[in-house]
């Protein structure tokens, strides 16, 4: 085992990892710990999470982003999946997912520059290949001649009404492909709310998988959204009317 390994217990996480399935090499370990040790260090200088604490950050960020398994099947099948996640901060949940599972072709979008500069320098120095990091807003990249339509699944752990985040993320969607949105509450009244929303975007709510975090009082529902149409060229509207007006 590698000295990086042994400066940290990692008792906890490979029980974790066991639980959700998830078996990593050494060398994708090290690219964890390698990206919490830039997480803090970072935090230190520009705010990018309120955790930081080495165990809280592998169950509540990693373990979190990684839990997106008991939703989608990333052996289903030997094509590569592409992914996009909208409003990814400091890289969850699309960093953790492209670690675990380097076959992904990932997209991370954020609309602060900083954190965009961030997520450029953990994947330089984790030397991922497959993944990029852009700035932007969701609603300009979404145009026809940018990334629309382009994506087999697209995530979110951005804190929005659903309504809201379907906006910004189905038209990134493949018909076929699925929105699969991370709620920390049960949200019936949320995701009743988001229905009209989601059928006028061209989606259908698919499930929701509900559970906790392993080892943990942490509540996860996972809301998964197919996409079964194309969605309106009119969508998304111009920059903030999701937020200010949501459908």
């Amino acid at each position: 085992m590698n000295n990086i390994l042994k400066q940290y217990n990692l008792q906890y996480f490979y029980k974790d990892l066991q639980e959700l399935r998830i078996t990593l090499f050494d060398r994708q370990v090290e690219q964890f710990i390698t990206y919490y040790e830039m997480l803090v260090e970072k935090n230190q200088v520009m705010n990018l999470t309120a955790i930081t604490d080495f165990d809280e950050v592998l169950k509540k960020h990693f373990v979190d982003s990684l839990s997106l398994v008991k939703a989608y099947d990333f052996n289903q099948t030997e094509t590569e999946i592409s992914l996009i996640d909208i409003g990814t901060g400091a890289g969850f949940p699309g960093l953790p997912l492209k670690i675990a599972f380097p076959n992904l072709s990932v997209t991370l979008m954020d609309s602060l520059n900083k954190r965009v500069d961030f997520l450029n320098e953990v994947i330089y120095a984790l030397q991922l290949n497959g993944i990029e990091a852009i700035h932007g807003r969701a609603e300009d990249y979404a145009k026809p001649d940018k990334l629309r339509e382009k994506y087999d699944l697209c995530v979110s752990r951005a804190v929005a009404n659903l309504s809201t985040l379907s906006e910004y993320c189905l038209p990134y969607v493949k018909v076929g492909g699925k929105f699969i949105s991370y709620k920390s509450e049960k949200s019936a009244e949320e995701i009743g709310g988001a229905e009209n929303a989601i059928d006028l975007l061209g989606g259908k709510i698919h499930e929701q998988i509900t559970f906790m975090l392993p080892d943990s009082d942490i509540y996860r529902n996972l809301v998964v959204i197919e996409k079964i149409n194309e969605t309106p060229q009119k969508y998304p509207r111009k920059s903030g009317m999701a937020s200010k007006k949501p459908l």
